[in-house]
């Protein structure tokens, strides 16, 4: 626990969704694969748990960047619908 703001840091698994999200990624279900085989989880699961950490603020300050980069995209996606 962070003793200056009382939150708590990241999980493990938030911070390698995170760190997955800044790779590239070559060629159709690579990323998928990687998820499979790196995290342990469905796609399915996956973009659903990134979905949840896009709203949190801890994730938002340990990787501001990849968050706001995410979220514009994300929300240019809503907007299309």
């Amino acid at each position: 626990m962070d003793e200056d703001t009382g939150e708590t840091r990241l999980g493990r698994r938030e911070r390698d969704i995170l760190a997955l999200e800044r790779r590239g990624f070559s060629g159709p279900g690579a990323k998928e694969r990687a998820v499979r085989e790196e995290l342990g989880l469905a796609p399915v699961r996956y973009y659903q748990l990134l979905n949840a950490l896009l709203d949190d603020p801890r994730a938002l300050a340990h990787d501001p960047v990849t968050v706001n980069r995410l979220r514009r995209i994300r929300d240019k996606r809503r907007a299309e619908r």
